[in-house]
């Protein structure tokens, strides 16, 4: 089939390469002139795992460009994949849907046949035709489910490891209203051996902020367990080993440490929250997912000053600033709450990462950032790790003091002091 994508950042350019490895054709649809070129080079404009082969591997069968109405009429289903940012308030901003599907609307205005566009954006639930159906409508001069097919399919791709989860899903949620869009998405994910659940519309934007909003709930939890245990002298990680155990529970989202970060849970959860209350209820467990999750990067500023209580004019270390490993994300990363309080003290910070720190200088141009781990252990001897980043495993932090956010037992094995955040 032959597949358009808006917006080619992680959800865009991993669900358009996973449809080209399916046997789809596929352009993308982009404003920024600098993601069109490096897509047309083959050059992911992003990290994630396996993307740049594939892009290597298919060259040929994708090209990104800005004009909608090429894209457009020369594909039969066209892929929101836009990103919907927090505003101040907790609420989504849709700018980007709404140009979206403006844009659209104007190219199908001028296509002959039955066109399927799919929001794939995380949106609130109401969102799809609430928002985008009318927009679409109006500046095409068509109807929804009778001129043009129109359907929610949200993603669930964990970063890092977002194309294995493309082409090898939990689950497939397709929200629709009319049997002719159901089809085509049908024939579209059937390469899929997933279980494929069909819905309307609305309950499947709902799927998404539900999904969402229990693992950032998990990871909370666990947190403010580990907090606990943490003033007990009990080991966390080895209470969720036997909570996990429980088939009812399961081990995933219960690594106890420094709390989500990213482009999904913070403004998923908060998204939920604002839309909740504007229903008059009171969303209170959510509320506290928040709100633990904010305090908890401080944690590790804590202990650091247990050991260190003068900052000023000590240089730390930070190992890991991504908001998780194998991506180059820093989107709610907890590296930039850290070394925001670092800089407030008036600690000298060294970080590295090895794949973050490009994005990292454009906040903080002001710290210095090392050409490797090794480095950074060099030029201190006081050691932040915030993401676990498997080479950190590789290395000896004799005669360091490491305060540790995400259990690296190399560090836990060798270090002068050692003091993990929740453990």
């Amino acid at each position: 089939m032959r597949v358009s994508i808006v917006g080619s950042g992680y959800v865009g350019l991993v669900t358009g390469m996973g449809f080209i490895k399916l046997g789809n054709d596929v352009v993308f649809i982009d404003i920024d002139d600098e993601k069109i070129k490096m897509i047309n080079q083959a050059t992911p404009p992003i990290y994630e795992e396996g993307l740049e082969e594939l892009m290597k591997e298919f060259k040929g069968k994708y090209y990104a460009t800005k004009d909608y109405h090429e894209a457009i009429l020369n594909s039969d289903i066209t892929f929101i994949c836009v990103g919907t940012p927090s505003g101040e308030d907790g609420s989504i901003d849709l700018t980007y849907v709404k140009k979206a599907a403006e844009e659209i609307g104007k190219a199908l205005r001028e296509k002959e046949g039955y066109h399927v566009v799919v929001v794939k954006s995380t949106v609130l639930p109401g969102t799809t035709e609430e928002v985008v159906k009318p927009i679409i409508e109006e500046h095409s001069g068509k109807k929804a489910f009778e001129d043009f097919g129109l359907a929610m399919n949200p993603e669930f791709l964990r970063e890092g490891v977002a194309l294995r989860d493309f082409l090898n899903p939990d689950r497939i949620v397709i929200g629709v209203k009319d049997e002719k869009t159901r089809q085509i998405l049908e024939k579209l994910y059937e390469p899929i051996n997933a279980p494929k659940l069909i819905v309307d519309i609305k309950t499947a934007e709902m799927i998404k902020y539900a999904s969402n909003a229990f693992l950032a709930t998990k990871i909370s939890f666990a947190n403010e367990i580990g907090n606990i245990c943490k003033r007990l002298g009990i080991d966390s990680w080895k209470v969720f080993e036997g909570v996990g155990l429980d088939h009812r529970i399961s081990p995933n989202f219960f690594k106890s440490g420094l709390g989500f970060g990213g482009s999904c849970f913070p403004k998923d959860v908060k998204a939920l929250i604002r839309k909740a209350e504007e229903t008059g209820e009171e969303p209170l467990i959510l509320k506290a997912v928040i709100e633990v999750n904010e305090k908890q990067p401080l944690k590790l500023i804590g202990l650091l000053k247990k050991h260190v209580p003068e900052l000023k004019g000590k240089t730390v270390g930070i190992l890991g600033l991504a908001f998780k490993p194998n991506t180059d994300d820093i989107r709610e990363a907890r590296s930039i709450i850290i070394v925001e309080k670092l800089l407030e003290e008036g600690a000298k910070v060294i970080a590295y990462d090895p794949k973050a720190m490009k994005n990292f200088k454009r906040l903080f141009s002001q710290i210095e950032y090392a050409n490797s781990a090794q480095e950074v252990l060099e030029k201190t001897d006081v050691i932040l790790i915030v993401t676990e980043w498997p080479e950190f495993e590789e290395l000896d932090y004799s005669g360091k003091i490491v305060i540790d956010g995400r259990r690296i037992r190399s560090a836990e094995k060798t270090a002068k002091i050692y003091e993990g955040v929740c453990w």
